[in-house]
């Protein structure tokens, strides 16, 4: 934990003096971990709204895709680094009516956020935590949301390594915009997991000339665990992928599609 902390301190430390990448990531996608893929992109679909990506193994969530690993999760994805991702829809009220028939777990029951918007919790079946809420200026997949010991500094490490629009979310809570996707990250006291292998595994931003981005993040004192390299994914796409990890533990792929 301590060892965390002190190289977590070290990379904020050039943070402010840093400079941008040279071309700005787009977010690309968030990958899970499921028992079994095609029951998951088959429930994401029908309760998600998410679309079928012609792939055994992935849908869409309008321009993000949702990949899943066939595997056992060693845990949900609260308790780690990434504690849920968010969807929005038209009418929350009829969405809530459609998980409890269905039997889907309700963590939080609908609310009410100061006339603002609404909002109620939800967990898939292999752990991921899920917000959904009404929020009629971004509906679709709307946001990714962290937790740190310290959320300042982990949102300006992503600004620095990702850029991204800074933006408060309803005037409530400051954040990253990639387009319509919010990356939002809230306190937490106390040990975060890795989400290495945990139902949310890891987060995924893209760059057009990711070996360029790659010496441009070194360069900012983040060590990649894995170096970009070549991949063929099952549609037969070239592209470039790699990993680093991000503060808190959190697990992120890099890739430049269709190299």
């Amino acid at each position: 934990m301590i060892r965390r902390l002190l190289s977590f301190v070290a990379l904020t430390a050039w943070l402010a003096g840093a400079p941008a990448v040279a071309a700005a990531a787009d977010y690309h996608h968030i990958h899970l971990v499921a028992t079994s893929a095609a029951e998951a992109k088959e429930w994401y679909m029908t309760h998600m709204g998410c679309t079928d990506y012609g792939r055994h193994n992935a849908c869409a969530a309008g321009d993000t895709l949702i990949i899943f690993f066939e595997r056992e999760p060693t845990g949900p994805s609260v308790g780690s680094g990434v504690d849920h991702i968010g969807f929005s829809f038209t009418d929350l009220a009829a969405k809530m009516d459609s998980f409890e028939a269905a039997g889907i777990k309700i963590l939080e029951p609908m609310r009410e956020i100061d006339g603002l918007f609404k909002l109620a919790f939800i967990e898939d079946p292999w752990g991921t935590k899920i917000e959904v809420v009404e929020d009629t200026e971004w509906l679709g997949f709307h946001h990714l949301h962290l937790r740190s010991n310290d959320p300042a500094a982990a949102l300006d490490w992503y600004e620095h390594i990702f850029a991204g629009e800074r933006d408060s979310l309803k005037g409530r809570i400051a954040g990253l915009r990639y387009g319509t996707v919010w990356l939002l990250i809230s306190q937490h006291d106390g040990e975060l997991a890795p989400t290495e292998g945990r139902a949310f595994d890891h987060l995924g931003w893209q760059f057009p000339d990711l070996r360029g981005a790659a010496e441009e993040i070194k360069g900012k004192g983040v060590d990649f665990t894995m170096e970009p390299r070549p991949f063929t994914n099952p549609l037969g796409e070239d592209m470039l992928i790699s990993f680093v990890v991000g503060p808190d533990g959190v697990r992120i792929e890099i890739v430049q599609p269709r190299a």
